[in-house]
């Protein structure tokens, strides 16, 4: 039995792909030198309505990238696509991260930056358009951006239960 649910897992991982967004390079001072370690901030989806995010942090930079990856796939959200764009159009501020974006008509594509572009084809959003103000950190770009959707999911919930 163990066995059936091991490969459902399996199959349940297979459809997501990856993207790595940041590799930084850290260091630590300790009494006998420089600890030098990796944070690698992910982005993982599926293309269908489901994405992620996540920062691993290790002492090499495969490790980083495995811890990223399952902390994405752990944390991952599902949001709504409408016609391949998103329902309606949406600004946040998260921290010094300002994200529009805007639901674009058929044919137009992915109209983004490298942070938020990311993010957003991972989660098969075909068409949008997007602006990032504020900063030029990918790590809160990408964390304001997937907070975007993940409000603009939870109202999308609200205003179909209204009809």
């Amino acid at each position: 039995m163990a066995y059936q649910s091991e490969i459902q897992v399996n199959q349940k991982d297979m459809g997501f792909e990856e993207e790595i967004v940041q590799v930084n390079r850290v260091s630590k001072k300790t009494k006998g030198g420089n600890r030098i370690g990796f944070s690698v901030l992910t982005v993982v989806g599926d293309r269908r309505g489901k994405v992620g995010v996540g920062l691993g942090k290790a002492p090499d930079v495969a490790s980083a990238i495995k811890k990223g990856v399952a902390i994405a796939k752990k944390h991952a959200i599902e949001i709504p696509i409408v016609n391949g764009t998103i329902p309606f159009e949406f600004r946040i501020k998260l921290g010094a991260a300002k994200v529009i974006l805007k639901p674009a008509p058929k044919g137009s594509g992915v109209i983004a930056g490298g942070a938020v572009r990311s993010v957003v084809s991972l989660a098969g959003i075909q068409n949008i358009s997007s602006k990032v103000l504020g900063t030029k950190n990918q790590a809160s770009n990408v964390y304001a951006t997937i907070e975007a959707l993940k409000r603009l999911a939870e109202r999308y919930k609200r205003e179909s239960k209204r009809q």
